[in-house]
């Protein structure tokens, strides 16, 4: 066990939001900062910083976390107060054209796909209501509320198996898997809060479903962007939204793909292994995603607080070559992807499954979400 990381460095987010102002106020090449900066300058960072395999001890006190768990409460009026001034100023600047409008909600979208969305997903997996209502309001400014349902219901509990949507299947490239989620994890979403309301005698209607404070929050979005924006703002925002939607399943898309659970018969299936989430163990990067890409450990154990996220060596848990923000570029050229990463899960499945010979089965592109 190595000493807990500092704090420090997982506030690099608080970087980006001055980037977005300077976009709004020059306008020009400056409105491509954001984007530029969440991709290329943490890839570069990641090849200058290297990997780091130090595993804290996962028993440290919480009252050691004060300031990492700060990082995660304090993004929430952050990005709010970044998109309500962005929804005002943007659609009156006269010094920026519609291009550099459209361009600086998809920097924003960036941001609040990248970070928001990482940053919702941590506090969501806690039993803080105050954090759990703070993610709600994280994923409510991207339109993608049900992610909450569907993460929690759903992903934890069916990842590597055909029920679980976001679990990308091999040799299915992004642009095919993109469309198919965004039609499949709603569904599944509501099946499964619907599923559980049955469990307690409730219908789905009752009002302790999730999916009725999704849509007022929502729709509170949605009419916050009108009235401080107009149709102008209102199209801008929702730019905001599908970018961020965008960047969340990108991730998605790396996190799992290609990795399958046995089949044990009658619908059953192993219990998840750090061997079913690819790892990567960029630094910088993993500043950036709060240690996302430990995800392993994450699956192992979800309400684990990121600082004390573990890692795995390669014989237990898939390594990815590169961190998130380049891997998330090359899943955006399939061939590529798949040049990088088809011989990487064949090698995974010859180490950890070498009894399969017919994996015909696991290799189905599409599968429709179960009942």
């Amino acid at each position: 066990m190595t000493r807990l990381p500092h704090a420090l460095p997982f506030w690099l987010s608080l970087c980006l939001p001055p980037l977005a102002v300077l976009g709004m106020v020059q306008g020009g090449w400056t409105v491509a900062l954001l984007p530029l900066s969440t991709w290329w300058l943490f890839t570069l960072m990641d090849a200058l910083t290297g990997l780091n395999t130090d595993n804290p001890d996962p028993q440290t006190d919480a009252s050691r976390l004060t300031w990492h768990r700060a990082i995660t409460l304090l993004w929430v009026p952050v990005q709010a107060t970044l998109l309500v001034v962005m929804l005002w100023y943007v659609p009156r600047a006269a010094h920026l054209d519609g291009g550099e409008k459209v361009a600086l909600f998809f920097g924003m979208g960036v941001v609040s796909g990248t970070i928001g969305i990482t940053y919702a997903h941590e506090l969501m997996h806690q039993t803080s209501r105050l954090e759990r209502w703070l993610a709600d309001l994280l994923l409510s400014m991207v339109l993608y509320s049900h992610f909450r349902s569907e993460h929690l219901r759903v992903h934890h509990i069916h990842v590597g198996t055909p029920r679980d949507p976001v679990t990308a299947r091999y040799n299915e490239g992004f642009h095919r898997f993109f469309p198919r989620v965004l039609r499949q994890c709603p569904q599944s979403a509501w099946k499964a809060e619907a599923a559980m309301l049955a469990r307690r005698g409730l219908k789905w209607s009752h009002r302790s479903n999730p999916f009725w404070r999704y849509a007022a929050l929502q729709a509170g979005m949605l009419l916050l962007a009108l009235m401080l924006g107009g149709w102008v703002g209102l199209g801008l925002f929702l730019v905001q939204a599908f970018t961020a939607i965008w960047q969340l399943e990108l991730v998605n898309y790396i996190e799992h793909y290609g990795l399958t659970r046995r089949h044990l018969g009658a619908g059953k299936y192993e219990h998840v292994l750090p061997r079913h989430s690819w790892n990567a163990e960029h630094r910088a990067s993993n500043w950036l995603l709060i240690n996302l890409q430990r995800h392993s450990d994450h699956h192992y154990k979800p309400d684990r607080r990121f600082p004390l996220l573990q890692t795995y060596p390669e014989a237990q848990a898939p390594q990815l070559p590169y961190g998130y923000p380049l891997m998330t570029m090359a899943a955006m050229v399939p061939p590529l992807w798949k040049r990088l990463m088809n011989r990487r899960v064949k090698a995974w499945r010859k180490r950890h499954y070498p009894d399969i010979t017919d994996w015909h089965p696991y290799n189905k592109a599409l599968n429709p979400v179960a009942d």
